[in-house]
């Protein structure tokens, strides 16, 4: 029998019991759905993540306090207070760092601000002039905090634009002044509204002279964080190497695994992130994958059902010549078909539901997330769903295909 007229025997059964064949591809369709979705909204996730690593700059390098934690016992040395001016002094000075091109100083932490009996709790995010550079947090109302605010400690703030609608939802705070613990504070500027978009929330932040913060707001003499900016592309590796020979030395250092520092490029962020989440995606989409398992044993069971229900249609196919191979090849190729149509309809729902997804979260977060259709996901849903097709069917059809068509026909 040509593969043609099986094909179209197994459709015409397949039509005969539509209910129970599209019952029996839920699973399916659940199962590469999920998969879709996953791989979908994971690289979604990874791209916005890894544009916002990017956005900061391939120059920029984070110096963090504190020993990167290398086991358990390591926990208690990142939250060292190992960075301070004097370090901040010494790679200012070209002889140390002479490939870095800007280094400033980061403070932040919590604190209450007020205005005319409104309250609100913001981030207090310390830099200096190049903060709005580096993370693209420019005014869009006002002006930039300067390097003269920065020398001479300046109650001057910029907010975002969350601040200020929790602050005063009907005035505009340009010019005026808010109180935080106890200090009166000129808003010299406003921020454009940023939304989630970044790792650091503007829209929650006030942003003033690092040397404010640390004076008057959080009482602090060390930094929680430094970010320096090299040159050039090319010499961010050297300068990273001279970040750590001018802090070891002047921490009297001579064991690298005793650093009470961490050196963090965008490459090396970038990377891991990716790995992260690459990890992540790849486990949930396993996890996912369960549920076409479950599909199989699903159609497995409903076909043994299909042959049970059919045996006198065996039988009278026997009889009029139909070989076992026949028989054997009619039913896989309805379980085959059966799984190849729930993969397909679980690509598109799986598609559909991700680009939904995708466009609610950009219009209600403010996220910069884009819709990305997986390719390589929607490849391997159309082949497992067809292997799991082959291999829970097989019984069936094996099943079906031994029936001696004497007691088939005689089956009531």
């Amino acid at each position: 029998m040509l593969l043609y007229h099986s094909i179209k025997i197994a459709l015409a059964g397949l039509k005969t019991n539509k209910t129970r064949s599209a019952l029996t591809i839920l699973g399916i369709v659940i199962g590469v759905t999920a998969i879709i979705m996953v791989v979908s909204l994971g690289e979604g996730a990874r791209n916005l993540i890894l544009g916002q690593i990017e956005g900061i700059g391939a120059r920029t390098i984070g110096i963090v306090p504190g020993r990167l934690p290398k086991g358990p016992t390591d926990v208690l040395a990142t939250l060292t207070a190992s960075l301070k001016q004097r370090d901040l002094t010494a790679l200012q000075r070209k002889e140390n760092v002479p490939h870095a091109q800007d280094i400033m100083p980061i403070v932040f932490g919590g604190e209450t601000a007020s205005y005319e009996g409104q309250t609100y709790r913001p981030t207090i995010f310390g830099g200096t002039e190049i903060m709005a550079d580096i993370y693209d947090a420019y005014p869009d109302r006002g002006r930039n905090i300067t390097s003269d605010d920065v020398q001479s400690s300046a109650d001057v703030v910029v907010l975002g634009q969350t601040v200020v609608e929790k602050l005063s939802p009907d005035h505009d705070l340009l010019g005026e002044r808010i109180k935080i613990k106890g200090r009166n504070f000129l808003v010299i500027g406003i921020l454009p509204k940023k939304g989630g978009a970044s790792f650091i929330n503007f829209d929650e932040m006030a942003l003033m002279p690092y040397t404010t913060a640390q004076n008057y707001i959080l009482g602090i003499k060390h930094f929680n964080r430094m970010v320096v900016r090299a040159d050039s592309e090319a010499n961010v590796a050297q300068t990273v190497e001279d970040i750590k020979a001018t802090l070891r030395e002047l921490h009297g250092i001579t064991d690298p695994d005793k650093d009470d520092f961490g050196i963090e490029t965008q490459a090396d962020a970038l990377k891991t992130v990716g790995t992260i989440l690459n990890t992540l995606t790849v486990f949930l989409a396993l996890v996912a994958a369960i549920s076409l398992v479950v599909g199989g044993v699903g159609i497995m069971n409903i076909m043994l059902v299909s042959v049970t229900d059919r045996t006198r249609e065996i039988g009278l196919r026997k009889a009029l010549g139909a070989t076992n191979k026949n028989i054997l090849t009619q039913f896989l190729l309805e379980a085959i078909m059966l799984t190849g149509i729930g993969g397909i309809v679980g690509i598109l729902l799986g598609a559909g539901l991700s680009f939904a997804i995708s466009i609610a979260i950009s219009n209600v977060f403010g996220l910069a997330w884009s819709f990305t259709f997986p390719f390589g996901a929607a490849f391997l849903g159309i082949l497992i769903s067809t292997v799991v097709g082959l291999i829970f069917g097989l019984y069936p059809a094996r099943k079906a295909s031994q029936m001696s068509p004497i007691d088939a026909l005689r089956h009531e």
